[in-house]
């Protein structure tokens, strides 16, 4: 198979994909116990206004009615009107979007540059206790739930010693001019830290060790020996050589982790309240508010699959070793 049948191939995967979790995000909140009405009727309103208002939503039609009308609106990415705000749904995922962007992104960025640096380091001093510290430190980072580190830092950090804010971005009463001045303010960034190391802490596990394994297969290079043979000093040896070399399973699995980060913010952000798009996905379907859960739904497990799909196709063009069969 060539890399047009692939690619064609994981575009139809990726279309279908994306189909069916749609069809199972619609039945999901269709399936759940309650009436998906109750939040935007009350029962002191008439009939009429009762009825009027259940069709403005669509919800007097039948389920498969809902069902085409729900999948002709994701095509054009309209999720409907918000049942708890009644603003669409577009604009609530635009309002919190940049909030989970920052966190992920933050935490990402500086969970890679310490795993890779310490995986680099751990595979060059193979059997040495940094490379036991090392593969303990990723191990645990990988096995406590985020949840879980979150309350500790919370409850020691802020609530008995009093260094980190206990949730939000930014403190009562702060007013900001704009987006970005609030973002680069000294105590967005306050609020930013705890939430940010816990999530990095977590993700940091994972290019550490994938990093240390890929060292320890390119140290028994020969061109490793022939480094040497040349009189090329160690530390040039180990970052300019072996750990460029060392580098693409770290490059393809960043794809892969990256989407994966987007849907882990969801605990965190809903432990340090942190307005971001998982929480606010938390909150509306705890109020049921339907369109809101399916639109944050749809756009986080999108996220997900779109990464793999580009981690798929950039597999192989990062390593020509890579076959299509």
């Amino acid at each position: 198979m060539g890399k047009a049948s692939f690619v064609i191939r994981r575009t139809l995967q990726l279309v279908v994909t994306l189909w069916a979790v749609g069809t199972v995000l619609f039945g999901l909140f269709r399936l759940m116990p309650g009436d998906p009405t109750s939040y935007v009727v009350s029962s002191q309103m008439t009939q009429e206004a009762r009825q009027q208002i259940i069709a403005s939503y669509g919800l007097d039609q039948p389920l498969h009615i809902q069902y085409i009308k729900f999948l002709e609106n994701l095509v054009m990415l309209n999720f409907g009107q918000s049942f708890h705000s009644n603003q669409p749904v577009t604009d609530v995922i635009a309002t919190y979007l940049p909030n989970t962007l920052i966190l992920m992104l933050t935490a990402f960025i500086s969970a890679y540059a310490i795993g890779i640096t310490i995986g680099v380091l751990s595979g060059w001093y193979r059997g040495s206790r940094f490379e036991k510290n090392a593969v303990i430190v990723a191990l645990t980072a990988r096995s406590v739930p985020t949840f879980y580190v979150g309350l500790i830092v919370l409850w020691i950090f802020g609530a008995n010693l009093g260094v980190i804010p206990m949730s939000g971005m930014t403190s009562l009463g702060t007013q900001s001019t704009s987006f970005w001045q609030m973002v680069f303010s000294l105590d967005f960034l306050h609020h930013l830290l705890a939430p940010a190391l816990v999530l990095g802490f977590y993700f940091m596990g994972y290019p550490l060790l994938i990093m240390r394994s890929s060292m320890l297969e390119v140290l028994s290079e020969d061109f490793i020996d022939v480094c040497r043979a040349k009189g090329l000093k160690e530390r040039t040896i180990m970052f300019r050589h072996a750990a460029r070399n060392a580098l693409l399973p770290i490059v393809t699995a960043a794809a892969i982790a990256l989407g994966y980060a987007v849907g882990g913010s969801v605990l965190i952000e809903t432990v340090f309240a942190w307005p971001g798009l998982g929480r606010e996905m938390v909150r509306a379907v705890l109020r049921r508010d339907f369109p809101v859960a399916q639109g944050t739904f749809m756009v986080l497990a999108t996220t997900i699959i779109f990464l793999n799909f580009v981690a798929d196709l950039a597999y192989g063009y990062l390593d020509p070793r890579v076959t299509y069969d």
